[in-house]
């Protein structure tokens, strides 16, 4: 790193996963809205022609007069070339194609298994993840070789297990896991305000919270806002909109987007548990037994949230790339306005600028006291100057606890499989997941046929 003549951060960012139509356009639109900091972004991506589109629509963007963050963005041939003197990686990849995703979240449905995202557990997960740990393998050994003291910040699901796989490949990479989750949560408990006590102006960022538990299955166990302990609050706000839901955005409710929900799942989960849930609740309902939310998809529209499918993802990915060629030939701009994202606030925490705390997934060295040491789990913690101070967030309830902890121990499996390339020992670790709620012989047939779906991905025995 290093220093223009006007005090701007001379980066170099290494972006995996460079073709993104999502992830890469958000933190390009947050990079060109910050004077602090500019350099180069290497584009790596499998999709080569992907990477080049968005190189120039990056270009485009940095030569715009109304943004002041400056970048030039290139095109990288090899994860060498992009990772060589880079200062920060960040990875965003999809592993695999929609053919590979249909397979992970649809196949189990001939068996009675309905998955709401099916990216981090359940069959979809574990496939999903299975497809992952090899390309996180080769990532990491990239690193290692390459750029060894870059922070590294990962944005791919299956979050643990991707974060896991990078430490245990190389143990002294400095990266992280980011996930905007919670900030869902937190909108959602500002809204709350709102709507128990007429507050109209908090924002998400004045919501105080400390965070625990896993990716995805995190639980908030403290919250305030000026002055105010919000969980009696919380206890009414759930009471009242228990069997109605509440949407605070009417816009985009789950009866017409895939990734909303009315948050009846939360309350269900703090009116038997006494904390906040963390997560959107087509997450969430993934984490436990599917007589919970997802027995059906009667069920599920009763929980008032929505199975994302395939067909609903390619349709959006048509969608992107109608968008791509607009910003390609200028006929349309970005608009500069924040995403609410907090990836530019980590990098310029890291690099001094403004300390920062965040939630943010790293293995477990007591942040969480009674999960596994190793477990990869989500707390809030300090970022500072080349540093990350996980907070120490104490110990799960047990009742939580019992639900957290099989996750905990299978994704450390999932690794483990993904590792060894073991058929059986990964079958082992697939059953053991709560909603296969399968025969041995029904268990097996299904795994075989997703193996089999996603076989390309595989080199197992």
């Amino acid at each position: 790193m290093r220093y223009e003549n006007n005090g701007v951060r001379d980066l170099s960012i290494a972006y995996i996963g460079g073709g993104s139509r999502g992830w890469a356009w958000t933190f390009m639109t947050d990079l060109a809205m910050d004077g602090q900091l500019g350099g180069t972004i290497s584009l790596y991506d499998i999709d080569r022609e992907a990477a080049e589109h968005n190189r120039v629509i990056g270009n485009a963007l940095t030569a715009r007069k109304d943004t002041v963050g400056k970048w030039n963005y290139k095109t990288a041939d090899s994860l060498k070339e992009a990772l060589t003197g880079a200062d920060f990686v960040v990875i965003s990849i999809l592993p695999g194609t929609f053919e590979e995703m249909r397979s992970d979240v649809h196949a189990p449905e001939k068996f009675g298994i309905y998955q709401s995202v099916g990216d981090t557990v359940g069959p979809g997960g574990f496939l999903r993840a299975m497809r992952t740990i090899p390309m996180y393998v080769e990532i990491a050994r990239a690193i290692r070789e390459n750029s060894p003291n870059a922070w590294v910040i990962n944005y791919t699901n299956p979050m643990s297990v991707c974060v896991r796989t990078l430490y245990t490949v190389f143990p002294q990479i400095k990266a992280f896991g980011c996930c905007h989750e919670v900030f869902g949560t937190q909108k959602l408990l500002a809204a709350m305000l709102k709507d128990q006590k007429g507050i109209e102006n908090a924002t998400r960022q004045e919501i105080d919270i400390s965070v625990t538990g896993i990716n995805h299955f995190t639980w908030i166990t403290k919250a305030s806002c000026r002055g105010m302990d919000l969980f009696p609050l919380y206890r009414n706000f759930a009471k009242k909109h228990y069997e109605t839901g509440f949407c605070e955005n009417t816009d985009s409710n789950w009866m017409n987007d895939s990734f909303a929900c009315a948050h009846r799942v939360k309350f269900d989960l703090f009116l038997r548990h006494g904390l906040i849930a963390a997560a959107g609740d087509r997450h969430l309902a993934e984490f436990l037994p599917s007589w919970y939310y997802l027995k059906d998809p009667e069920t599920v529209r009763q929980w008032m949230f929505g199975l994302t499918t395939v067909d609903y993802r390619i349709q959006d990915l048509h969608k992107r790339l109608a968008r791509s060629k607009r910003l390609l030939s200028g006929e349309e701009q970005f608009e500069l306005k924040p995403s609410g994202e907090e990836g530019i606030l980590l990098i310029k925490a890291l690099l001094g600028l403004k300390d920062k705390i965040s939630n943010v997934n790293l293995p477990n060295r007591g942040q969480v006291a009674n999960l596994p040491l190793g477990t990869v789990v989500e707390t809030n913690a300090r970022f500072s100057r080349d540093s990350i101070a996980p907070v120490f967030s104490g110990s799960l309830p047990n009742d939580v606890l019992g639900l957290v902890m099989r996750h905990a121990v299978n994704q450390a499996g999932t690794v483990e499989a993904g590792l060894r390339k073991d058929r059986d020992f990964a079958f082992r670790v697939f059953q053991n997941d709560p909603r296969i709620a399968l025969s041995v012989n029904d268990a097996r047939q299904l795994f075989d046929l997703m193996v089999e779906n996603t076989q390309k991905y595989l080199n197992w025995d």
